[in-house]
C-alpha cells in the first residue's frame, strides 16, 4: 500500500469515527453489575397494581440527533427533573412501564402489570432537567417510561418444609410482562391474592388446571414461591413446571394446617 493509499485509509476512519460521535453521545460505559443472577432476575420481575401509579419522573428523550425512542445499557437518556426536584448525581432509578390488555381500564379483575425494563444512574443536572445513564437493562428502555428510586431486592429464603396445599381455597394466575399468558420455569406470574391471604415473601405454591372435565380432580402442572407481595397481588416465580402455566390456572398455597 502506497503512502498515499495509507493516509485515504486513514481520513475514512477518522470519518466514519466522527460521524459515529456526533449521531450519539454515550454515557460511561456500562459497568458489570457484580449482582448474582437471582438478584437480577427478581429486579427485572413483574408486579401488578389495582390503580395507575403515580408517574411524575419520567424518561423524555435521549442525546441523539436523530429521533429514537429505545435504549440500551450505556446511552444517555434525559429526565423531566432536575436540582429543584431534588435530582442528585449518582442517584439509582428503576425504569418501569405499566402495561394493561386491549387497553382494559386498570381493576380488580383487570390489573395493570409493571414492566421493569431496567435501571438507570443520574450522570449530570441541570435546574429542570437531568442526564442519566443505562446501568442494565432487562428490556428496551422507552420514551415515557417512569422512574422509582432503585431498591434491589433480597432473594427469599424459602423453608426446607412442604406443607399440604390447601384445598378449595385457590388463587388464579393473572399475567406477567410484555402481557404473556404462558409461563415455564424460571417466569414469573402475578396472581390476584397477597399478604391479605396469609401468603409473605418465600410463600411456597402448587399450580393446578381445571381441565373442565366432571368428577375430576384439578391436574398438578407445577409449583412456585412467592416473590414480591402485596396486600392483595403476588409476584410468584415458577420453580417446576410439568406442562405450561397459563393465566386462569389455579394457585393453591402450601400452609401448615391450623391447630
Amino acid at each position: 500500500m502506497t503512502s498515499r493509499s495509507k493516509i485515504a485509509v486513514l481520513i475514512a476512519v477518522g470519518l466514519l469515527a466522527a460521524s459515529a460521535t456526533a449521531r450519539a453521545q454515550r454515557g460511561p460505559a456500562a459497568a458489570y453489575t457484580h449482582l448474582s443472577p437471582e438478584v437480577l432476575s427478581l429486579a427485572c420481575s413483574p408486579s401488578a397494581v389495582l390503580e395507575p401509579p403515580m408517574t411524575p419522573l419520567r424518561i423524555t428523550g435521549g442525546q441523539d440527533s436523530f429521533v429514537r425512542r429505545n435504549y440500551a445499557p450505556g446511552d444517555l437518556v434525559t429526565i423531566n427533573a432536575g436540582i429543584k426536584n431534588g435530582i442528585e448525581v449518582g442517584q439509582e432509578y428503576f425504569v418501569r412501564r405499566l402495561q394493561v390488555s386491549n387497553l382494559q381500564v386498570i381493576t380488580r379483575d383487570t390489573p395493570g402489570v409493571i414492566r421493569t425494563a431496567g435501571w438507570i444512574k443520574v450522570y449530570a443536572v441541570d435546574d429542570e432537567w437531568s442526564l442519566a445513564t443505562i446501568t442494565h437493562a432487562c428490556d428496551p428502555i422507552e420514551i415515557g417510561d417512569y422512574l422509582e428510586p432503585l431498591k434491589l431486592p433480597v432473594v427469599p429464603t424459602v423453608s426446607k418444609d412442604r406443607p399440604k396445599a390447601e384445598r378449595d381455597n385457590y388463587a388464579k394466575v393473572i399475567g406477567g410482562s410484555d402481557r404473556r399468558r404462558s409461563f415455564g420455569k424460571g417466569d414469573y406470574f402475578v396472581i390476584n391474592r397477597g399478604s391479605d391471604f396469609g401468603i409473605e415473601v418465600g410463600s411456597q405454591f402448587v399450580l393446578y388446571r381445571d381441565k373442565k372435565m366432571a368428577e375430576n380432580f384439578l391436574f398438578e402442572i407445577g409449583e412456585g414461591i412467592a416473590t414480591e407481595v402485596k396486600p392483595d397481588m403476588t409476584t410468584v416465580l415458577v420453580t417446576l413446571s410439568l406442562d405450561a402455566i397459563q393465566s386462569g390456572d389455579y394457585v393453591a398455597l402450601r400452609r401448615e394446617p391450623k391447630k
